[in-house]
């Protein structure tokens, strides 16, 4: 508004505003060269000229309009020059005459041919360089020095490695494996990084004062809470060195079973299995099975332990397969239908932690077809809820047509036979052998048991109908197998003595339904194992001067007469 004002005033004035910038013609004449600004502002001049309906400005108002645009241009001009001091060679005056040269140069639009451009300005304009020059020629020494480093919008081009042999590589590996190892200060800071086990759950414990908005501990309690504090860091410094050296413990005695595990199995292969009727009842072999099988021999052993007295064939079990496949494609027309179906139903709860053998495992189809051949094979016997876990433990360790022939073996023998046909006569024998030596093993826990009213067959039904692998971890359970392929019947009932010595202390303070909660399902303990083992061997099948098949067979006898 107050431009329109100044150029209404005076309309005799344009000549005496065309005066004022005179000096700046030379950056407006022909073939001059003033940057790319210049060009637009030059492109762009009808718009800085005043428009037609104006009145022409007078005098006064033109020398104060000037001086107000070169005032407004000075800030601008300079963040595109840097001032006229920063280049060598100028005049000190070159600076102010350099902006005013662009500023004029907006405003010559306005009265255009009138001003010829001055020599010296026309000398400065010359050696002024273009800004298109002086940004490009700073993104190439920017562009050069950045090859090797970072780059703003793209990734650095990776090192070139010079390439070594696989073979150089190696060596240079070992020998600064070597080197770490000999060196003094290795042991050191390992036996270090052991005996001094840093909490990490107490890093952030941090006495603080109060709050300033609440009163200031009194040094009694100060006092105390750095004795509380204390405390806390001893209590959980020792419990994190007890977790510490749990692990460390729990590794060398894994790294010790896998030592042993590796000597057990030359000596199987080498020595034992190429001569099996003859080494088999030796004591290196009785002393090797009770440490346990090596799982890659184990297979073989169980075949042999186990034998063949059926004379089961390979064309045999194909028989029977064919036999079981027809019948599960027609189940509703079977008579064992019933028996399918509980097959079917069984096999979803067998080794659950594995989830192999349940609907979509690699070895369900395996095990179903297992146990439907075994009740084409025995229909006297079908099948009975346990045989799947039984199968299952033979599928892992063998194959196909050896499982068939092993499992059709073991359900054959006197023990397992009684409890799967529900003799009750000669379960009742079984039971009444376990009671003589429960006796005489665990007096206290007898006559617990008889107060309480838990009988024999309230935990040993099922530990015997599963072989232990419902009450047991898989891996405690293939050892008890191990050892009952080797001493047969009678290590199924000394491991039910071990097991109760083991739990006695807890067995003696509970009721029956507890009791009978508890032995069906063991807590899983570390180092069980060897624990429960330690029980077994404490606790010998002998009552008086009788062992496990005198007292067995005077059950019998009593039974019988009376």
């Amino acid at each position: 508004m107050e431009r329109s004002k100044d150029a209404s005033s005076s309309p005799a004035t344009v000549n005496n505003g065309a005066e004022d910038l005179a000096v700046c013609s030379s950056s407006l004449s022909s073939g001059s060269d003033y940057g790319p600004i210049g060009r637009f502002c030059e492109d762009r001049g009808a718009g800085l000229s005043p428009r037609e309906d104006e009145a022409p400005v007078d005098g006064i108002g033109a020398e104060e309009e000037a001086q107000r645009w070169s005032e407004e241009e000075d800030g601008d001009d300079e963040a595109f020059t840097g001032g006229a001091a920063c280049e060598p060679g100028l005049p000190p005056n070159a600076g102010a005459r350099r902006r005013n040269t662009f500023a004029c140069g907006r405003r010559l639009q306005s009265a255009p041919g009138q001003l010829q451009p001055d020599d010296a300005d026309a000398e400065l304009q010359s050696r002024r360089p273009d800004i298109a020059e002086y940004f490009s020629s700073r993104k190439q020494r920017s562009v050069s020095q950045s090859l090797p480093g970072w780059k703003l919008f793209g990734k650095v081009p990776p090192k070139q490695s010079p390439s070594k042999q696989p073979r150089v590589i190696q060596q240079e590996f070992e020998a600064r494996q070597v080197a770490a190892r000999c060196s003094p200060t290795h042991n050191a800071a390992g036996q270090q990084s052991w005996g001094k086990a840093e909490p990490l759950s107490t890093t952030a414990l941090i006495l603080q004062d109060r709050p300033p908005n609440l009163p200031a501990k009194s040094p009694e309690e100060t006092q105390r809470h750095r004795q509380q504090y204390e405390q806390m860091v001893a209590t959980a410094k020792r419990r994190e060195l007890a977790a510490a050296e749990r692990r460390q413990q729990l590794m060398t005695q894994r790294f010790r079973q896998e030592v042993e595990i590796s000597n057990a199995t030359l000596v199987w292969n080498q020595h034992i299995l190429p001569h099996w009727d003859a080494m088999r009842e030796s004591r290196r072999a009785r002393d090797l099975w009770w440490g346990g099988l090596p799982p890659s021999v184990r297979g073989r052993v169980w075949s042999l332990a186990i034998a063949n007295e059926l004379n089961i064939t390979a064309e045999l079990y194909e028989i029977f397969l064919s036999r079981a496949k027809e019948k599960w494609t027609n189940l509703s027309d079977t008579d064992d239908g019933d028996s399918l179906e509980i097959i079917t139903r069984d096999i979803s709860g067998v080794l659950p932690s594995l989830g192999v053998f349940q609907k979509g495992g690699p070895y369900h189809d395996l095990l179903q077809s297992i146990l439907g051949a075994y009740i084409c094979y025995r229909p006297d016997v079908g099948y009975v809820q346990g045989m799947s876990s039984v199968a299952a433990m033979l599928i892992l360790n063998m194959d196909e047509v050896d499982v068939f022939i092993s499992f059709s073996n073991l359900i054959n023998r006197r023990c397992q036979l009684a409890f799967y046909r529900g003799q009750h006569h000669l379960m009742l024998r079984y039971f009444g052998a376990f009671q003589v030596f429960l006796q005489e093993s665990l007096p206290r826990l007898f006559l617990h048991f008889q107060s309480s009213g838990v009988t024999p067959d309230l935990y040993l039904l099922d530990w015997i109908l599963s072989l232990y692998l419902k009450p047991l971890p898989l891996e405690v359970a293939c050892r008890v197998w191990d050892l009952f392929f080797r001493d047969g019947e009678e290590f199924l009932f000394r491991t039910a003595l071990g097991i109760l010595k083991l739990h006695q202390d807890v067995l003696l303070h509970m009721d029956l339904i507890s009791t009978a909660q508890f032995l069906s399902r063991l807590p899983d303990e570390e180092l069980l194992s060897d624990r429960l083992f330690s029980c077994i061997s404490a606790t010998p099948m002998l009552s008086g001067n009788r062992n496990w098949s005198q007292v067995f067979s005077s059950c019998g006898d009593g039974e019988t007469s009376s």
